[in-house]
């Protein structure tokens, strides 16, 4: 048996955290708290959480900050918690490198979904899917969780990965933003399309790819994504 997902909330609100908390118990994850942004790299680091529900309006060390020290050193998933409606703050916290956002007021189910949605993500091959996938310079290695482009390591995110291993099951096919939402996000993501796109710039820079002339991630213009096939346009 699996043993049950922890999950790490952090929030300086003491009441959404027992709220929260006790939804995401009733759903059978284990839940770990912190209050502030300094507690919460603590407990990553002192047992790595399977989520973790960050929130950005965190005293002192605040959650943009643990978002980018965390992608230091983690692809732990991270559902970005706050207040904070401006487009520009949900970018910047997804181009940091979160897997979702959940703006408040919040729904305690929406955010026990979302939980679920990103769990889901971490789907080893298939019978029907090649384990190691090679395309010209990249290496993609599902069971590992490993890519090299040139047999040099690339640092990715889990969902960055997902994201790469979705694209790679179909090199040259064409992926909408709505089936790439299904297939790595899940059927019931709740947000913004537009995600796919700041995902996809964020997984160019780790390939060290350009949108102009793409050697890795090719663009189709009101269509969507491709994952370019060595030796043709």
């Amino acid at each position: 048996m699996d043993p049950e997902p922890v999950v790490l909330l952090v929030d300086d609100e003491d009441k959404i955290r027992q709220v929260a908390r006790a939804y995401l118990e009733a759903d059978g994850f284990v839940v770990l708290e912190a209050a502030t942004g300094e507690a919460a790299l603590a407990a990553a680091e002192r047992l790595p959480p399977d989520v973790i529900v960050l929130d950005l309006m965190l005293p002192g060390l605040d959650g943009l900050e643990v978002l980018r020290r965390l992608r230091e050193r983690s692809s732990v998933y991270v559902i970005v918690l706050s207040a904070r409606t401006e487009e520009v703050d949900k970018l910047l916290g997804l181009s940091l490198g979160a897997d979702d956002y959940v703006t408040k007021p919040f729904s305690p189910r929406e955010l026990s979904a979302r939980v679920r949605a990103v769990l889901r993500r971490r789907r080893q091959p298939s019978g029907g899917e090649e384990e190691i996938i090679e395309l010209g310079a990249l290496h993609i290695d599902r069971g590992r969780r490993e890519v090299r482009r040139d047999g040099q390591p690339i640092v990715l995110s889990a969902l960055e990965f997902d994201l790469l291993c979705a694209l790679a099951s179909s090199p040259g096919r064409v992926f909408t933003r709505r089936q790439l939402l299904e297939q790595v996000w899940g059927y019931d993501f709740f947000g913004d399309e537009r995600v796919v796109d700041v995902h996809i710039s964020s997984l160019r820079r780790a390939l060290g790819d350009d949108a102009e002339a793409p050697q890795a991630i090719g663009t189709v213009r009101g269509v969507g994504y491709r994952l370019v096939e060595p030796g043709r346009p």
